[in-house]
């Protein structure tokens, strides 16, 4: 623990002496800092022995989430997250490092790190864990670490806190501080990592701004292991040859690879990190054992201190759920409602943590880690003989891969055994290894197989309601026995199952007759399910093909998944079945073979890839950039890779985010109450039993809204509160307002709504075209004669492809706070928003007041990517309306599944396309419809139909064009602006059907792509001149860097080589336009303030959300007015200081604020002139006083018009954009076909984004993105229910990319010597283009799967649509065993609706 001030550490701030809990009572262990410390400057705290009031107000709710102001006991809650951020008499903590990400402990934004003391072993433990998921009530006796007890930029920064902000791996910061402390506690216990420990670490860490490279680039530093040279700032890169990345010009000094030193990193130092406080280990020690009774509103928490009295108690609370870690009751409780009113904690008992070697194998208690056994197992394989761990080796790599470290170091290794979890990774293993659980009653002590979990196939129990497990023993493997475990999911760490499964056979001693053989299977039903009838039929038979073809046939019968169930997949979850059955096959023939060799015949050469998991490797990496021009001043910035503003203060959890602001007097929390129909009419609202609910204030509904709830910009208009009806699931009609978090939305649940169903309700673009429902205007653009054109090309394609929907999934979710200023009717609003002047803009026509009355305040947003514009200042409106009527402040904080559901994102889209081409693949004509789809009300969907149009054409010059675009009006919620902003949809299609063309013409893609290109300056169909000179640079780099050609011949013969798995290769150009199609909405101003003691003020519209947009504009003023950036202070974005701006979106927010901190500091230093002359010398100080003592205005605006920018949609021509940005990526892939499984080998990125001004953030910028779009094209699946109710809510059923997803090698180059540009100082806005790069991975996924499907003789010209899923990799490799699924006869109403 560091004190906030002096840095003090355990021993130096000693704690006093602490009775001992108070026996039988209700108790919560106090909360207090070390002597002489402040609430907010200590990061670490006890969970000790003194006695405090009981809390009326507890319950197993995790905790995390505000800095409150009151009694922790006015809320019923037990977990300590929500504690963390919270200031409360009882606990006085306010620790708002700690973030709130998704509640569930699948983002790792919450992570802290645990310190326990074991008094047997003598040894103190370091863990990290999800503050969300962790009961508060199950600390006692720990040492609890935060971000704030690593380190502050008030005293001095720890080496894990510095590594990753000056290796620019922030950028919105609101992941960092759970990166920080996830490395931290592997730091705690591994002073020099490996590689893969820095992975596993950071595996249950999810980012979505950096695309992870810049944080393991930061983290590998650690590592005792030989990291890339780059970071030492040679010329060259030691992994040129041995990892194929790309031969750097070192003729050319002016390239540079360095975007860090690591030379200048402090050392990490073990001896100064804080000791365990000694009270909690004289507590452990001296301490009698005694049971804990933690007594809440509703629930009673119980830890008894032996495994007697848990059985007693078991006993008496028979329904009581047994809590060791809490990552399955405790999300159980949190998001389905489920309640408990007692529970037990058995931790503190021995028995269960027994860990016994017997000859028969391994003795582990149920309550042992997941981390532990994983430990066990290791050193187990790695001491005893190989046949005896083979039933170890195939639990390993299941637990290897279940959840993320954070998860493992808490959750029971008993506890995913007893839930009977369908997903459960470990079961279907333990249950095919006949394992035994022992069980135990007050009654009785017995034994159990595993697999009788599981006998009825319904997750029905098997244990008494009075039983608990104590242990588990998992036996030896014997020789002639073998065994396996699959998994299959949508990543592949840190993610729950599609399908997985365990399988195990014996030999007849000397044969391969089958003696036994068991296989179970998870992801396929209520709980595991066994292949009973399947593995009697084998017995006695030999393992031959005939054996394989049966038994799949046999499975496919006996374990049938209907059409409709849950999960959805259904094809593919069958396919996979016999895909394991496979595997399994040939893994057991080769094992026979080296067994007995010569007695079996040799499996195929091009089968054994097939026996191969795909691993992820760390990345390697390398950046390249031009060096600032020789004769640059070395005191200007511009050019050189600085570090994010905020990156320390990311690190250290200083960082001010919304919801970090500390609690006004008085304020309330508000909660939404969302429509549960798609389309119907309100028939009634019941409020009365919400507003007799302790806490609730009041109901605020539409007839609250003073002025304005309907927004007309278009002939449907954008709404506040439903009036009357409902055009979506997850429409707000109510929201409550009371004075904590938990009372409201308890609250919101009581409201009542009677609905009258109205028809149609309408999901997709087919249904809405079917209805003719759109929304107006159509936009259409025709260029050529394409119906003259298609009479003489050599042939037609016609096709269409289905582009998926995409979900923000900012890390920060729609966060604001509304205060009345108590007179005029002025409110502040403090809004996680992009556009302040927008929210100002709204809730001002809403509460029918000026403009003037409202004040708009934003310092930093954690990620918004197009996603927190209007549905911000809807949401604004909201509260500003609850606070309007309450007289107080109110908060809203939306949870992660509220933010899905109401908030929308991407739009999905289809291209339904006619292309006309010759016969070398020149093509001539295009003719596409275009939908998308808006859901039910506008917001900016017209304007993404828009976009889409004119950027579809993408890097392709075609003579004849015709392109109409649609926004389908359908019953989802309004989907918005997203990065990119309708090109990642329009140009994909292009792609596809390039891709498809060149399969007819018999063509490499590449040739295609290439014959298409733009390559003489011309104009574009919309008439616009275009300068395709770095087009073709880029194209040209990227196939020298990525060594293409060589590469893909490499990729040729692996393919010959290989049946199972197939790699695949793309390369892809990329056009694309910066501009915002008209001038007003360019719109840039200014304010710079210099004080008298030579510092200055910067202030401009724009909004930082991880862009570096402030760090930019520092660095601008900095070369402007020739001063340090360290003189520089940028506050807040504020409607009180620049007026009227416009949102920061489109990429152009470093394009036109920087223009007006120019105009700014130019006039500034036009004022000063004289007295700088006067004074050449002097110092900022003395210039600034002189100045103020002549009566020289110190304050200066500026402003920029904006670019002159029209589209004329009646002509379709116009000069809507300004520059374009040119780019290309080569991504190579591995894929295996049996599962769909795939692995991103290598990535390489040249762009021309002009002269960049801060290399390090532009590149970060690029990077992001195009892990972001990986996401888009080959992941993120978004799923409806058939009614329109959102399955994927959250990180659990929703999976962004991950740190194992990114690609190997990972190449990003800046064109250089770009030419100029209009924009600041010739660079270009570039944070949305990178995105759309990450389509070269579903290209080389297509790639991938057209050598597959070469080799089974299917047709080379097929269709893939996005995102490119496992499924869809699977099912489109097809083989014998997709033919062997068997068909429905009467389809039922499938599951879900991917969008």
């Amino acid at each position: 623990m560091r004190a906030g001030a002096a840095g003090r550490r355990f021993c130096q701030a000693p704690w006093r002496p602490a009775p001992s809990l108070w026996p039988g009572t209700g108790q919560l262990p106090n909360v207090r800092p070390p002597l002489g410390c402040s609430s907010r400057g200590w990061g670490c705290f006890l969970l000790a022995s003194r006695p405090v009031p009981p809390l009326p107000g507890l319950s197993p709710e995790a905790l995390l989430r505000r800095t409150r102001d009151h009694h922790v006991s006015c809320q019923e809650r037990f977990g300590r997250a929500r504690v963390l951020r919270e200031r409360a008499p009882v606990l006085l903590v306010r620790l708002t490092g700690t973030k709130y990400g998704c509640g569930g402990g699948g983002c790792g934004a919450c992570t802290v790190m645990i310190s326990r003391y074991e008094p047997v072993a003598k040894k103190i433990l370091h863990y990290s864990a999800n503050a969300c998921l962790l009961p508060l009530c199950s600390l006692y006796g720990c040492a609890v670490v935060t971000v704030e007890g690593v380190g502050s930029i008030k005293t001095r920064i720890h080496p894990a806190q510095e590594r990753i902000a000056k290796s620019h791996g922030s950028q919105c910061g609101f992941c960092t501080p759970g990166m920080v402390m996830s490395i931290y506690a592997l730091l705690r216990n591994e002073t020099e990592p490996s590689n893969e420990q820095i992975m596993e670490a950071l595996a249950g860490n999810l980012c979505r701004c950096t695309g992870y490279r810049p944080i393991i680039d930061g983290y590998k530093t650690f590592c005792g292991e030989a990291f890339c040279c780059q970071n030492e700032g040679k010329g060259g890169c030691c992994l040129e040859e041995d990892d194929g990345l790309p031969s750097l010009p070192n003729k050319d000094r002016k390239i540079c690879t360095a975007l860090f030193s690591a030379e200048e990193f402090q050392p990490l130092d073990p001896t100064q990190e804080p000791i365990f406080p000694p009270e909690l280990m004289r507590m452990a020690e001296c301490q009698t054992a005694q049971t804990l009774v933690f007594r809440g509103e509703r629930t009673t928490w119980i830890s008894p201190v032996d495994l007697k009295e848990l059985l007693e108690l078991k006993a008496k609370y028979p329904l009581a759920p047994l809590i060791v870690g809490n990552t399955c009751v405790g999300p159980e409780m949190k998001f389905k409602g489920v309640f408990h009113p007692v529970i037990i904690s058995p931790t503190r008992i021995l028995d269960l943590h027994v860990v016994k070697h017997t000859e028969e194998g391994l003795l582990l208690g149920a309550a042992c880690s997941l981390t532990l056994v994983k430990d066990i197992l290791t050193n187990a394989i790695l001491q005893l003989p190989a046949e005896k761990t083979k039933l170890f080796c195939a639990l390993l790599q299941q637990i290897k891969t279940l959840a993320g470290q954070q998860i493992r170091n808490v959750a029971s290794f008993g506890g995913n055994i007893v839930s009977r979890s369908p997903t459960s990774d470990i079961n279907p293993v333990l249950a095919v290894g006949n394992c035994v659980l022992n069980v135990a009653s007050q009654e009785r002590m017995r034994q159990i197989p595993a697999a009788d979990l599981f006998a009825d196939g319904l997750g029905n129990d098997t244990l008494e309601p009075d039983e608990i497990l104590v242990s588990v023993h998992i036996p030896h493997s014997s020789k002639g026995e073998f065994v396996s475990a699959f998994r299959q999911a949508q990543r592949r760490e840190n993610a729950l199952p599609i399908v997985n499964a365990g399988m195990r056979v014996v030999f007849e001693d000397g044969c391969d007759t089958v003696k036994d053989i068991g296989m179970l299977y998870g992801g396929l039903g209520s709980t595991t399910l066994a292949a009973k009838q399947t593995c009697r039929a084998l017995i006695g038979r030999p393992w031959n093909e005939q054996l394989l073809d049966e038994a799949c046939r046999s499975v496919l019968t006996e374990i049938c998944l209907p059409s409709s169930a849950p999960g959805g997949q259904v094809k593919y979850r069958r396919t996979l079945l016999v895909s394991f059955m496979f595997k399994f096959y040939l893994e057991v023939l080769q094992s026979l073979k080296i067994l007995y060799p010569g007695r079996y015949p040799d499996i195929p050469e091009n089968y054994l890839s097939a026996l191969e998991h795909l691993h992820s490797k760390i990345p390697q990496s390398i950046q390249m950039y031009q060096d600032v021009p020789p004769g640059q001043l070395a005191e200007d910035p511009v050019g050189h890779p600085i570090m994010h503003q905020a990156g320390l203060k990311h690190a250290t959890g200083e960082a001010i985010y919304c919801d970090d602001i500390r609690t006004v007097d008085e304020e309330l929390f508000l909660a939404l109450v969302t429509s549960s129909k798609a389309h119907a009419k309100i028939v009634s609202i019941d409020a009365s039993e919400a507003l007799k609910m302790p806490g609730v204030v009041d109901v605020i509904s539409v007839q609250d809204v003073p002025a304005t709830n309907e927004f007309y910009n278009y002939e449907v208009p954008d709404i506040i509160f439903a009036r009357e009806k409902v055009t979506c699931v997850g429409q707000i009609i109510c929201a409550v307002v009371a004075e904590t978090e938990v009372h409201a939305k308890r609250a919101a649940a009581k409201v009542n709504i009677r609905y009258e169903p109205e028809e149609p309700i309408i999901l997709t673009i087919e249904e809405a075209i079917e209805h003719n429902s759109f929304f107006k205007p159509s936009r259409k653009l025709e260029h050529g004669d394409v119906d003259e054109t298609f009479k003489t090309v050599d042939h037609i394609l016609e096709g269409e492809i289905l582009i998926g929907g995409q979900q923000h999934f900012y890390m920060e979710t729609q966060s604001m706070l509304v205060v009345p200023k108590g007179e005029d009717k002025e409110m502040d609003i403090y809004a996680s928003t992009q556009h302040p002047a927008f929210v100002q803009d709204l809730v001002a026509s809403c509460l029918g007041v000026p403009s003037n009355r409202i004040m708009c305040h934003t310092k930093r947003i954690g990620g918004a990517f197009g996603g927190k514009l209007l549905k911000t200042s809807l949401l604004a409106c909201i509260t500003a309306v609850a606070a309007n009527k309450t007289g107080r402040p109110v908060r809203c904080v939306l949870d992660r599944g509220t933010d899905a559901l109401v908030c929308g994102g991407r739009h999905p889209a289809i291209g339904r396309y006619k292309i006309g081409f010759m016969n070398n693949g020149r093509v001539l004509a295009v003719d596409v419809s275009a939908y998308i789809n808006g859901g039910c009300t506008p917001d900016d969907s017209i304007l993404v139909a828009e976009i889409l149009l004119l950027k579809m054409d993408n890097a392709y010059h075609i003579p004849n064009v015709r392109i109409c675009a649609r926004a389908c009006q359908t019953n989802l919620p309004p989907n918005t602006a997203f990065r990119g902003f309708g090109f990642p949809q329009g140009g994909l299609m292009a792609e596809a059907w390039m891709t498809r063309v060149a399969a007819r013409c018999g063509l490499l893609p590449e040739q295609v792509r290439e014959i298409n290109m733009y390559k003489e300056n011309g104009p574009t169909p919309y008439k616009q001149e275009l300068k395709t000179q770095n087009l073709l640079r880029c194209w040209n780099e990227c196939m020298e860097k990525s060594a293409y050609r060589s590469r893909k011949a490499a990729v040729n013969e692996f393919n010959k080589q290989n049946y199972w798995k197939k790699k695949g290769i793309a390369i892809i150009p990329m056009k694309f336009p910066v501009g915002f199609t008209i001038r007003v909405l360019g719109q840039a101003a200014a304010l710079v303030h210099l004080y008298t003691d030579g510092s200055v003020l910067l202030t401009h519209g724009g909004v930082e959300m991880g862009q570096g947009l402030h760090t930019k504009m520092i660095q601008v003023a900095s070369r402007e007015l020739k001063m340090p950036m360290s003189n520089i202070h940028f506050c807040e974005t504020s409607t009180t200081t620049v007026p009227n701006a416009c949102g920061s979106v489109g990429s152009m927010g470093t394009d036109v604020n920087g223009m007006a901190v120019k105009d700014a500091c130019q006039t500034l230093l036009k004022r000063l002139e004289p007295v700088i002359s006067q004074n050449p010398k002097g110092s900022w100080k003395e210039w600034a006083k002189e100045a103020f003592e002549q009566s020289i205005n110190l304050s200066a605006t500026g402003y920029f018009r904006g670019y002159e920018a029209n589209i004329d949609w009646e002509t379709g021509e116009g000069q809507p954009f300004e520059y374009c940005i040119f780019g290309a990526a080569c991504t190579e892939v591995e894929i295996d076909c049996l599962t769909g499984d795939r692995k991103n080998v290598r990535t390489d990125i040249v762009m021309d984004i002009g002269h960049s001004i801060n290399p390090a953030m532009d590149i970060g910028q690029i990077e992001g993105a195009f892990v972001q779009g990986l996401g888009l094209y080959t992941m993120e699946e978004v799923k409806f229910s058939p009614e329109g109710t959102l399955y994927t809510r959250g990180p659990d059923q929703y999976k962004i990319p991950a740190v194992c997803d990114i690609p190997e090698h990972f190449s990003v180059s800046l064109l250089a010597s770009s030419e100029s540009t209009t924009a600041i100082y010739s660079s270009k806005g570039l944070g949305e283009s990178g995105l759309f790069l990450g389509c070269s991975v579903f290209f080389a996924l297509w790639d991938a799967v057209a050598a597959a499907r070469r080799e089974r003789g299917l047709p080379a010209d097929f269709g893939l649509n996005s995102p490119l899923t496992p499924e869809r990799i699977r099912m489109a490799c097809a083989d014998q065993f997709t033919k062997m699924i068997p068909k429905d006869e009467k389809p039922a109403l499938s599951w879900s609706i991917s969008l």
